[in-house]
């Protein structure tokens, strides 16, 4: 199977219009989730520079905004904004105001960083998680990264208060005016611990067995559902993490996801965006079987995530593995990629020394393409 095509001018698999569901896309463009460490204010709310931001980038076949707190007790990085205040709700509304005004389509990615908290986030109070094993990772605090600590383990009452707080979130961005919401269960977070055997050692219903250990997620679906009247709701997964020893996709831990993948199907999933495999060496291909596999389980759309390029992800679509490829990297950089793609012009590189700056550097000024020479 090969991983390049080469776009004719506007007859690209990228540019093609997409239905998931309720959601209509334009294109098949998607801009992925990244942190930007823009919210640098005590209530942590959506600023004038995230309505901006957004803005520029709504020729997106949809933007799926950066991982937003669902609550006080999910926050673990900082400076990244919530939607569980109504001063956040209002803030998320100027955003999507403006995106909608641009012609955009956008979805809020709610987050709960659990276990990979750190008491500088929690005015001093432990993390929870599902047991009390350390994930051995980094939180980003006011004053850099610090070391994880041994979490609390979540109570059931604890579990119950978690999964309200995502559907209080879900219904906070439909105010907000959201086209949709998608769950964050990517990387060492909330959703991947309770998924995670090496993290997850419960004994109760929540853990114990793939199907206890999955059931967090479910029921957070299920509850994200309700405000939504069962429509526009995304699953973002990475069943390929490999980061330390405590994630590590093997067969065990790949059959498990499989299993979770399937039973998406009896839930109200609007779309699946799966992260891949990890390239073997820089410039690598992304490994189109690695989607496949889970293509299979699943008969809803699927946004295929990381490591693609203009070429490849033309290839992805072509080949019926994803319906839409997102990418988060190239969109940093590029505020008009859908342009670029388009017309086959060079991408900028993007600074990663401004991607948590806090202000508008690296983040606004990004050079937008004078493409009037195109025009023919």
């Amino acid at each position: 199977m090969t991983n390049t095509v080469q776009p004719t001018a506007l007859d690209q698999p990228l540019l093609r219009r997409a239905d998931f569901g309720d959601l209509s896309l334009p294109n098949r463009v998607v801009m992925a989730s990244a942190t930007r460490a823009r919210a640098a204010n005590d209530g942590l709310v959506p600023t004038e520079l995230h309505a901006a931001y957004y803005a520029q980038r709504a020729a997106a076949g949809l933007i799926i905004t950066e991982g937003t707190w669902v609550c006080e007790q999910a926050i673990g990085f900082a400076n990244v904004p919530g939607v569980y205040s109504e001063e956040q709700v209002a803030g998320w509304r100027r955003v999507t105001d403006v995106v909608h005004a641009n012609g955009g389509r956008i979805v809020l990615q709610l987050w709960h960083s659990g276990a990979v908290s750190h008491p500088d986030h929690l005015r001093g109070e432990l993390p929870a998680g599902p047991s009390a094993v350390n994930p051995q990772e980094k939180s980003f605090t006011a004053d850099g990264f610090r070391e994880t600590l041994v979490p609390r383990e979540m109570s059931v009452p604890d579990i119950e208060r978690t999964i309200a707080d995502y559907r209080s979130a879900a219904a906070n961005a439909r105010r907000a005016g959201f086209d949709g919401v998608e769950i964050h269960a990517v990387g060492p977070f909330l959703i991947p611990q309770f998924l995670n055997p090496r993290l997850n050692r419960r004994t109760d219903s929540y853990g114990g067995t793939p199907a206890g250990r999955r059931r967090l997620l479910l029921e957070i679906i299920d509850a994200v559902a309700v405000p939504w009247d069962g429509r526009n709701i995304g699953v973002r997964l990475s069943p390929y993490w490999n980061v330390g020893e405590l994630f590590t996709p093997d067969d065990q831990t790949l059959a498990d996801y499989d299993e979770l993948v399937t039973e998406l199907r009896d839930h109200p999933v609007a779309y699946l965006h799966l992260q891949g495999r990890l390239p073997a060496a820089p410039g690598d291909a992304p490994d189109f079987e690695a989607f496949a596999r889970y293509r299979r389980l699943f008969d809803g759309p699927l946004i295929a995530n990381f490591g693609f390029e203009h070429g490849s992800g033309n290839a992805v679509i072509e080949a019926g593995i994803a319906d839409a490829v997102s990418f988060a990297r190239h969109f940093i950089a590029n505020p008009d990629l859908v342009a670029r793609f388009a017309l086959s012009r060079d991408l900028t590189v993007g600074d990663p020394a401004t991607y948590y700056s806090g202000d508008a550097n690296g983040y606004l000024d990004y050079p937008m393409g004078d493409w009037h020479d195109d025009a023919r």
